[in-house]
């Protein structure tokens, strides 16, 4: 690329093809490395089996979402870290670190023995391998994000900047991509013995080219003119505490917007994923197709409200669109479950399941349960079956109108066959994966009405000199501990409840929070025609 900064340091319009190479690089290597942090959540099943054998498919699938959110956890602290080195040393060669240990991090996991070979260092590895992820991505998005703000024209930003938020979407369809094409090839033997590795190493090919690209870009023009300006921040993270009226940007990007924004993207992908191939006993390749596809489409909306936001402004797109979450995501999830399994739901309205008995108490974390009642309630929570739970005497269960007289797992396995419980995997009929598709897309839509412009929004409410910082910690506090939990706490809801929509209170709850302090705190930053204060 050619120099976009003049000698004394003003900025220069970077060329079209300039532009191009900048959004191309930036979000082919956003792909790359959401795919990496990604591929654990697409492959959760067999990780959980593999790393966290425990005999308890409730304990492995927690155990597995635990890990999960222990990478988002770590994301702040790599938000502090690389933000300040993005905002000292530059936004390029920052985030070519952090793609580096992402991918490195990531073949990683591919390589780590199973827990049957080496016992406990087998998790005890993961984790540390995905907090090396989590340190990575935070500070791998707030770096693309700005990077490409920095290079786009104000009427255009939201539009140039969307193409870094689809690329996020991109990463999960990647992942699904790639489990789908290693499973075809492989025999379904050869896949669970040790094919599943495959995705995780292909991420050093990944990061080769995700590396070639970048390194082809050059600085920042916004760094370059802060630079040769001496206009650099001495200490980034304390001045983005510090600098005046900051404070409530920061509260209002953590609370209002990353909140928010995140919980719908992971109840859209991963919640959806784990509801289709769990409670609906729809089969494993058929839900990753189906939720693929979806996010195909929805990655267009993302581009869609990005190009809004620079005619309507940021905030209206936004906020209309937790309103509209607060409103559908339920509708949405109860239309996706009337039509994946039409047979098994009509099974769970026409016999519901009643547990009644003394102390009857349900820990998730548990190998085995203490109590009678506490094993029955581990038994359908296992299998997916809502229940409801009432005062007795003794332990009793009641399908429907019938009561088991055989509380052991066979006998209860036995009374819901005969009330028309079949968990045997299934390929939902072509109008049904229609409808399913279109309410993904729905939601995939909610999520891009609040995510597209997001990247613009942050870069227009910071100041330069610690924008990289400024706009990482929340973003990556927000994502990382209110959206990496979702998986675990949606899924510790649900088998407390035995309600395999009871999960999304926990959005519901977020994202009412996320609008109400848009409502109320969050500024405009974009008006048409008009230069934001910080850009």
């Amino acid at each position: 690329m050619t120099a976009t900064v003049a000698a004394d340091g003003d900025i220069m319009t970077p060329s079209k093809s300039e532009i191009r190479l900048v959004i191309g690089a930036s979000s082919l290597g956003t792909i790359f490395e959401w795919y990496d942090f990604f591929i654990y959540g697409t492959l959760a099943a067999i990780i959980g089996r593999t790393f966290f054998p425990s005999g308890n498919v409730t304990l492995e699938t927690l155990l597995v979402w635990a890990g999960f959110a222990v990478g988002f956890g770590f994301r702040p602290l790599g938000a502090i870290l690389f933000g300040f080195l993005g905002d000292r040393l530059g936004r390029k060669y920052t985030f070519l670190v952090t793609v580096t240990l992402m991918g490195i991090a990531t073949a990683g996991v591919g390589l780590i023995p199973s827990a049957d070979t080496i016992g406990i260092a087998a998790p005890i590895i993961i984790i540390l391998l995905r907090i090396l992820q989590g340190l990575a991505l935070g500070g791998e998005y707030g770096g693309a994000a700005i990077y490409v703000s920095e290079h786009a024209p104000p009427e255009k930003r939201g539009f140039y900047t969307s193409f870094i938020q689809a690329s996020v979407v991109g990463g999960f369809v990647l992942s699904l991509i790639v489990v789908l094409g290693c499973k075809a090839i492989m025999s379904e033997e050869l896949w669970n013995d040790w094919g599943w590795r495959v995705p995780f190493l292909l991420s050093l090919l990944l990061l080769a080219v995700s590396l070639w690209m970048r390194l082809k870009l050059s600085e920042s023009p916004v760094f370059k003119a802060m630079k040769a300006g001496g206009e650099l921040a001495g200490n980034p993270f304390v001045e983005s505490f510090t600098y005046p009226g900051n404070k409530k940007r920061l509260f209002v990007a953590l609370f209002g917007i990353a909140a928010g924004l995140t919980v719908i993207w992971y109840t859209a992908m991963f919640s959806a994923l784990s509801f289709l191939k769990g409670p609906m006993r729809v089969d494993d390749t058929a839900a990753e197709i189906i939720v693929g596809g979806a996010a195909c489409i929805s990655m267009l909306f993302y581009i869609y409200f990005g190009s809004l936001s620079d005619k309507l402004g940021r905030k209206k797109p936004i906020v209309w669109g937790y309103a509209l979450t607060l409103v559908l995501v339920f509708p949405l999830f109860w239309l996706i479950g009337s039509v994946a399994n039409p047979a098994l739901n009509a099974a769970m309205e026409r016999a519901p399941v009643v547990i009644s008995g003394p102390e009857c108490s349900y820990s998730p974390f548990a190998k085995e349960q203490e109590t009678d009642c506490g094993k029955l309630l581990a038994q359908f929570t296992a299998k997916g079956v809502g229940y409801t739970l009432s005062e007795g005497p003794r332990v009793a269960v009641k399908i429907g109108d019938t009561v088991v007289s055989d509380t052991s797992s066979a006998g209860v396995d036995a009374a819901l066959a005969a009330a028309g419980y079949d968990f045997t995997p299934r390929v939902p009929p072509a109008l049904s994966i229609l409808v399913i598709v279109m309410a993904l897309a729905g939601l995939g839509a909610l999520s891009a009405a609040t995510y597209g412009p997001v990247a613009a929004l942050l870069s227009e409410m910071f100041p330069p000199r610690i924008r990289y910082s400024s706009m990482s910690i929340p973003y990556h506090f927000g994502t990382g501990y209110f959206g990496g939990f979702l998986p675990f706490i949606a899924s510790f809801i649900i088998a407390k409840t035995g309600n395999p929509y009871s999960g999304l209170w926990y959005t519901w709850g977020v994202v009412l929070m996320a609008f109400v302090v848009s409502m109320i705190w969050l500024q405009e930053t974009h008006r048409p025609g008009v230069e934001p204060e910080h850009l």
